[in-house]
């Protein structure tokens, strides 16, 4: 854990270089964005596992595997996820750094460069935000709750628009504040509820120990604790039962948007 904030912090800074300056960016094949800061921040992630861990697998998102594919550790990277925050010079966006061991989430943090604020979690050592004990909210029923997620169109796009709506009219506040950054707002009891849609697993594998180590849990949307699914929920745990009652069973609604 303590390794894993080290070089999440070195990467932040590598991103606040090119943070507010108009950077320029490419567009990938799914239609994301990418810019320079993304692409430096990931390989210095990787040269400083490299390094320390030369028997580590590694998985980013921008260069794809590397390392043994029979490694027992694997270190999953997301350099900028919230990419489209970054280039507008909105803040929430987040170095991500995950290590798994035999598939398994054990590390995991979030760095908010833009925020100064980094998030890291171990299993079984607790989740820390700044240095400090960090722990989800107390809150106990989805009228009182606030729900977050990153974009209302995905809901729609991704099967997800008669789930949200239920979810939307069953709780009290609703706001986009979206990607990494609502996920750590509910470990750290700022928020009640986080849904995402879709997911890829450089999105969710630092987010699973965040969240449960906070006491909260970190889910598909049927509930079963994951990071692996193309999708997530995260929760302070009291409102899990209650929140998929309102998704309800279906696994997709009917009306969901084909690309």
């Amino acid at each position: 854990m303590d390794f894993a904030a080290g070089i999440a912090s070195m990467a932040g800074k590598i991103t606040l270089e090119y943070f507010r300056t108009g950077v320029a960016y490419d567009t990938k094949p799914d239609a994301s964005p990418v810019t320079v800061a993304d692409r430096r921040a990931e390989t210095a992630l990787r040269e400083a596992i490299a390094a320390k861990y030369p028997g580590h697998a590694v998985l980013g998102e921008e260069f794809g595997r590397s390392g043994p594919d029979d490694a027992r550790y694997r270190w999953i990277l997301d350099p900028i996820d919230g990419t489209l925050s970054f280039i507008h010079g909105v803040p929430i966006y987040g170095v991500m750094v995950a290590v798994e061991l035999d598939g398994e989430t054990v590390a995991g943090v979030v760095n908010l460069p833009a925020l100064d604020e980094l998030v890291a979690a171990g299993r079984g050592e607790g989740c820390f935000r700044n240095g400090a004990r960090a722990r989800v909210s107390e809150t106990s029923r989805l009228s009182e709750a606030l729900v977050l997620f990153t974009d209302p169109t995905s809901m729609v796009k991704y099967g997800r628009a008669a789930a949200f709506e239920r979810v939307r009219v069953a709780s009290k506040l609703q706001r986009t504040w979206g990607d990494c950054y609502g996920h750590v707002l509910v470990a750290t009891g700022r928020a009640d509820v986080m849904l995402d849609p879709v997911m890829n697993i450089w999105d969710t594998a630092a987010l699973r120990p965040i969240v449960e180590e906070a006491g909260g849990t970190f889910t598909d949307w049927g509930g079963a604790p994951t990071h692996t699914a193309p999708e997530a929920v995260s929760t302070n745990g009291r409102l899990l039962g209650e929140l998929l009652d309102a998704i309800g069973p279906a696994a997709n609604d009917p009306e969901a948007v084909e690309d």
